[in-house]
């Protein structure tokens, strides 16, 4: 039995190193029958008995043999290197503890400046990988240095950006100062993206550089325009002393008639330059033609329908203006009152509404919004007040634009704003004042302040009146005279 059990052992051996021996070379082939020996001279001293059981089904060794296995496999896998050495010409050169040294040194993130430093001075080592990779690290060591420096370089670029764009937050987030020199107060609002303390260029350069390749804008028939526009302002202008010939009327009632009409005008979100030629028709007819306290209100929803005619593409009909005004006229009424009007004014409803230059003066402004919105509340400002009828329209947009940078303080009346308004900051000053006693007196017209006190208005109504009662301290004027508002 024992002699069968050490055949079949040397079978098994056989079987086990078969593998090993047919891909081994002539030098392997000597150590590897010099194993397989000293394997049958063990086999053939083992006539002990088994003392115990197989660990597993695949272990088919003997387990007296323990020395000689031990060097047999030492020997097999120094074979084995030796023929994957001659085949492919790598030895390993490091253990597995220095790798893993060299990973712990890489994670550090103290050591990381030193661990790239030392891989450039000294040359790699090869690796277990084939020749091109050995290849491609020595190129990646000879840019290593390289990006090195690459990587010192930008940091200082990288700072110097972070320090600018930190400069340009603290700009932005700076506020208008809360007291102009000439000692106003306004609003605390944070300045917009638009918005230039700087002062312009010239008028004609920025006409002529932004604006001559837009044909919407018509730049080369800009000043002839607004040369017109100028022309028309003393023939449609009211006469400033009409109610001096009105029996039943007086100054309070129209300034009332007109602070409804604010509110139609809202309802029935209407364009500006039709409120504007609204109030122009009704003064102009006033200073026309006599007009009863009952007629009053009928003249004012007829001016409004011809100008809603006049400036929209679809005006309100004529339902809707009996609606507005309570039943208190009939379609008939207010037809006739409609040819009445226009008439009397011969048929004449070319009116360059103070709009038409604020348009033009926003230009020299940068179009900037907030300044832009308060100039049109303060331009209604002189529909409401009978004592703005004197001055042309062109006038009052200036003088709105003006307070509106005085506001915002947004600099001086430089040279451009001259050009493009038309006037200096001397002859603005008198409508300027007279802003200035308006918006400081007690609220007369509450729809007209309720308009503008609303969120889409930016609260120009609100804001504006707690600027104009220190202004008024300032500027000198006389709020106890008595006005008929």
């Amino acid at each position: 039995m024992q002699a069968k059990r050490v055949t079949r052992q040397r079978a098994q051996n056989q079987d086990e190193n078969a593998g090993i021996a047919s891909r081994a070379t002539r030098a392997s082939t000597k150590t590897v029958g010099k194993a397989l020996v000293s394997t049958t001279t063990a086999g053939t001293k083992a006539s002990q008995p088994l003392n115990r059981k197989r660990v597993a089904l695949e272990d088919v060794s003997n387990f007296n043999k323990a020395g000689q296995d031990a060097s047999l496999e030492k020997e097999t896998k120094k074979a084995v290197k030796g023929v994957l050495t001659t085949k492919t010409g790598v030895t390993k050169s490091r253990s597995r503890t220095a790798l893993k040294e060299k990973v712990v040194e890489e994670v550090k993130p103290v050591e990381v400046k030193q661990t790239v430093k030392a891989a450039a001075a000294r040359p790699r080592k090869r690796s277990n990988s084939s020749a091109r990779a050995t290849q491609a690290e020595n190129n990646n060591e000879n840019e290593a240095p390289v990006e090195e420096e690459k990587k010192k370089t930008k940091k200082p670029e990288v700072a110097a950006a972070v320090e600018v764009k930190t400069k340009t937050k603290e700009v932005a987030v700076q506020k208008p100062t809360a007291l102009e020199k000439e000692g106003e107060v306004f609003a605390n609002e944070p300045n917009s993206k638009r918005t230039r303390v700087v002062e312009p260029q010239p008028a004609a350069i920025i006409l002529e550089s932004e604006e001559d390749d837009d044909p919407l804008m018509v730049a080369e028939y800009a000043e002839e325009i607004d040369a017109y526009l100028r022309d028309l302002e003393p023939k449609s202008m009211a006469n400033p002393e009409y109610m001096d010939h009105q029996d039943e009327l007086q100054w309070k009632m129209r300034g009332i008639l007109v602070d409804w009409l604010i509110e139609v005008h809202t309802r029935f979100r209407l364009l500006p330059e039709t409120l504007y030629l609204t109030v122009n028709i009704i003064d102009r007819f006033l200073g026309l033609k006599q007009v009863g306290l009952d007629k009053l209100q009928l003249v004012g929803v007829a001016a409004m329908w011809v100008a809603a005619k006049y400036e929209e593409v679809y005006s309100p009909s004529i339902k809707n203006f009996i609606y507005v005004s309570d039943g208190g006229y009939v379609e008939d009424e207010l037809l006739r009152a409609e040819r009445y009007i226009l008439t009397t004014l011969d048929y004449d409803l070319s009116y360059p509404n103070p709009m038409n230059f604020l348009r033009r003066i926003s230009k020299a402004d940068d179009y900037d919004i907030r300044t832009r919105t308060f100039a049109k509340y303060l331009m209604e400002v002189s529909l409401l007040d009978y004592r703005f009828l004197e001055y042309p329209g062109s006038l009052v947009a200036a003088a709105a634009m003006y307070m509106a940078r005085k506001m915002y303080n947004r600099g001086s009346w430089n040279a451009s704003l001259v050009h493009y308004s038309g006037y200096t900051e001397d002859e603005i000053m008198p409508v300027f004042k007279l802003m200035v006693d308006y918006l400081a007196r007690p609220v007369k017209h509450e729809a007209f302040f309720m308009k503008y006190a609303d969120k889409k208005f930016k609260k120009a109504s609100i804001k504006v009146r707690s600027w104009a009662k220190s202004a008024a301290v300032h500027y000198k004027v006389d709020l106890n005279e008595p006005v008929d508002l």
